[in-house]
């Protein structure tokens, strides 16, 4: 059975850095893309960063490009967020997902399997 883990999240000034980390199991990592998404009280869920199977592709939302930074360590299982100049703006509960393609997809439908999320709180 997948299963996807977060970890990580918290409350930081604005302007600070966090990493969350998502440990996967119950299917092999290394096959599938990954995403990471987040939504705020009052908002859909919105796409964040994405990442190919090997890591050798990346995208991210135009919000984020620059400040996050998407990565993975398939020998771990685990793909990693990075957030750096972190804004009000960016609080929000953040999931990772696993991707149902093979290619990097942006559009929740796409992804089948999620995790239960970690709250990020930047606060001014």
């Amino acid at each position: 059975q997948v299963h996807l883990e977060e970890s990580g999240g918290g409350l930081v000034q604005a302007g600070g850095s966090l990493r969350i980390s998502c440990v996967a199991s119950g299917h092999t990592f290394s096959s599938y893309a990954m995403g990471w998404f987040r939504q705020a009280p009052g908002k859909e869920r919105e796409f964040v960063a994405a990442i190919s199977w090997i890591g050798h592709y990346r995208y991210y939302a135009d919000s984020v490009k620059g400040r996050f930074t998407i990565s993975r360590d398939n020998a771990k299982n685990t793909l990693y967020l990075q957030m750096n100049s972190l804004t009000p703006e960016d609080t929000a509960v953040y999931y990772c997902a696993r991707s149902s393609r093979t290619g990097i997809e942006v559009t929740t439908q796409t992804y089948d399997y999620w995790g239960q999320g970690t709250q990020v709180t930047v606060s001014s």
